[in-house]
C-alpha cells in the first residue's frame, strides 16, 4: 500500500514538472528577433534653431557693473554684454526619437512629431555610423514622416501586416527611450482599432509594451520579426509609461509612406459632414433597434455630402458595404477611399432606411469652423423650463448657421438640464423639425410626445451636438 502511494506521488510530481517545463518552453525567446532586427532600428536626433530676446526693455540701459561683482556674469549673459536692448540670441533646441530603415536606398520611417520643425536631422545606427537625413514628406494627420539618408550597405527590417493582429499576441518594441539607444521592451496587444480624440484617421494598436519619450517612431515587431506598427503615443499622467501605449498599424503606414514617396503629400477621401456617436438614448429617439452608426450633425456647404443630399439627423450605418458600428469608424473608411470614387451609403432617416450615392472628394488641407461668443436678445419662457431668445443677425453670420434656431439664455431644473442642454447652446432641430425662431420653437414643443426620448440638435461653441431629451409625462 505504501509502495503504491509512493509510485503515485512520484508519477504526479513528474507530471507536474513536465507540465511546468512545457509551459516554460511555450514562453517566447526574443533574443534572435532582437539580434536580427535591432541593426535596422535607428536613433534620430534633431536640432532646431530658435531665437529668444535678450537685453533690457526698451528705454533702459545696462548698469555699470564692476569687474568680478557677484552675479555680474549672469546679468551680462541674460541682458547683453554691451546692453544691446532686445538683441536676438540664437540657441539650439534638441530632441530625440527613433526610426527604422525600410529599404536599402536609405528610406527611414519615423513619426512626424519627431522631426517637426527640425533644421537638422541626424540618424545614428548600431555600428555608430551617423548620417544627415533629408525629409521626403510628412503627414500630420497620421503622425508619420519619411526620411532618406545617402548610404550603402544598410540593414533593413521586414514589413508585415497589421490586419491579422489579435488581442493577446506578443509584440516587441525597439527604440531609444530617454536617449538610451536600442532598448528593448516586450508586451502584448491590449486592443486593436483604438481611436483617440485627436486622431481621426488612425485605428491605433494599443499595447502594454513599455514606451517612453524617445521611443516615438520606432518599430513594433510580431514574433516573426515583422514590423506590424510604429510606436507613436502613450497615455500618461506623469510623462512616463503607465501601461497604455499606442502604435500606428503598418497597413496604414504603408499607404501613407507610398504617397509621401511618390508625391510628397497624402490625399484622403472627404465626405464633408460633422458627426457624433449614437448612444442608447439617441438610438431610441431615432427609432433604432440598438445604438450604432454615426449621426450627422452638420453638412458642410459644397461638400460631397451636400451634393448627395445628406440631411442633419441622418445616421450613417453603412459605407461602401462596410458596417459603421461607431462614429469613429467612418473617417477611417472615408479617408482611405480613392478620390472620385462613387460610393453607396446607407443611412437611417426619421426611422427609415435610405441609400444615398456620393462621389468622394479630396480632404481639404484645413477645415475651419466658425466660432463666436454667445449673445442674447429678447427672451421667452417654454415648457422645457428654460429661457430662449432669437438669434441675431451678427451671431447667425458668425456661426454660419444653416438656419436661425434659438439661443438658450437660461436653463432650470428639468428635462433640458438632464439631457445636457446649457446656457449658450443654440437649438437648431427638435424631433427632426427645424427650429426657425421662437414661434417655430414653441409650436414644435407643443406637439412633442411625452415619455419618449426625442433628438435635439444644438450648436455649442464651434461644434454641433445631438442630445436626447425626454419630456416627462
Amino acid at each position: 500500500m505504501y509502495l503504491n502511494f509512493t509510485k503515485y506521488f512520484i508519477s504526479l510530481f513528474v507530471f507536474f514538472m513536465l507540465s511546468v517545463s512545457v509551459k516554460a518552453q511555450e514562453l517566447p525567446d526574443f533574443t534572435k528577433l532582437v539580434e536580427k532586427n535591432s541593426v535596422a532600428v535607428v536613433n534620430i536626433s534633431t536640432t532646431q534653431k530658435k531665437k529668444r530676446s535678450s537685453g533690457l526693455p526698451h528705454g533702459l540701459q545696462m548698469p555699470d557693473i564692476p569687474e568680478g561683482a557677484p552675479w555680474g556674469d549672469m546679468f551680462k549673459k541674460f541682458f547683453g554684454e554691451n546692453g544691446e536692448n532686445g538683441a536676438p540670441e540664437n540657441f539650439r533646441s534638441t530632441s530625440l526619437g527613433s526610426g527604422f530603415i525600410v529599404d536599402e536606398n536609405g528610406y527611414i520611417i519615423t513619426n512626424n512629431h519627431v522631426v517637426r520643425d527640425a533644421d537638422e536631422i541626424i540618424v545614428r545606427l548600431t555600428d555608430r555610423r551617423e548620417f544627415s537625413a533629408k525629409v521626403i514628406g510628412t503627414d500630420k494627420r497620421s503622425d508619420l514622416a519619411l526620411l532618406k539618408v545617402e548610404a550603402d550597405d544598410l540593414p533593413v527590417v521586414k514589413l508585415g501586416r497589421s490586419a491579422g493582429l489579435k488581442v493577446g499576441e506578443w509584440v516587441v518594441a525597439i527604440g531609444s527611450p530617454f536617449g538610451f539607444d536600442h532598448s528593448v521592451s516586450v508586451g502584448v496587444i491590449s486592443a486593436i482599432g483604438r481611436n483617440l480624440p485627436s486622431d481621426n484617421y488612425v485605428p491605433f494598436i494599443q499595447t502594454d509594451v513599455a514606451i517612453n519619450p524617445g521611443n516615438s517612431g520606432g518599430p513594433l515587431f510580431n514574433l516573426k520579426g515583422e514590423v506590424v506598427g510604429i510606436n507613436s503615443q502613450i497615455y500618461s499622467r506623469t510623462g512616463g509609461f503607465m501601461g497604455l501605449s499606442f502604435a500606428i498599424p503598418v497597413d496604414v503606414a504603408l499607404d501613407v509612406i507610398e504617397q509621401l514617396k511618390t508625391k510628397g503629400h497624402v490625399s484622403r477621401g472627404w465626405l464633408g459632414i460633422l458627426i457624433q456617436d449614437v448612444n442608447r438614448e439617441l438610438s431610441e429617439s431615432f427609432n433604432m433597434e440598438r445604438p450604432m452608426g454615426a449621426v450627422v450633425l452638420k453638412v458642410l456647404p459644397d461638400s460631397p455630402a451636400a451634393k448627395a443630399k445628406f440631411h442633419v439627423g441622418d445616421v450613417v450605418v453603412e459605407y461602401d458595404g462596410k458596417t459603421i458600428h461607431r462614429s469613429s469608424d467612418l473617417p477611417l473608411v472615408v479617408g482611405r477611399t480613392p478620390i472620385g470614387k462613387k460610393v453607396k451609403v446607407k443611412v437611417i432617416r426619421e426611422g427609415k432606411s435610405k441609400r444615398l450615392s456620393v462621389v468622394i472628394d479630396e480632404l481639404p488641407a484645413e477645415e475651419q469652423l466658425a466660432s463666436a461668443d454667445t449673445q442674447t436678445k429678447q427672451a421667452k419662457e417654454n415648457k422645457l423650463n428654460m429661457t430662449v431668445t432669437e438669434v441675431n443677425d451678427e451671431l447667425y453670420k458668425k456661426l454660419e448657421l444653416s438656419h436661425r434656431g434659438v439661443l438658450v439664455k437660461d436653463v432650470k431644473k428639468g428635462a433640458a438640464v438632464e439631457a445636457g442642454i446649457r446656457r449658450g447652446d443654440i437649438i437648431l432641430i427638435i424631433n427632426n423639425k427645424k427650429v426657425m425662431g421662437l414661434k417655430s420653437f414653441n409650436k414644435i414643443l407643443d406637439d412633442l410626445p411625452s415619455g419618449k426620448a426625442i433628438p435635439v440638435l444644438i450648436q455649442r461653441g464651434r461644434s454641433p451636438v445631438f442630445l436626447a431629451v425626454k419630456i416627462p409625462e
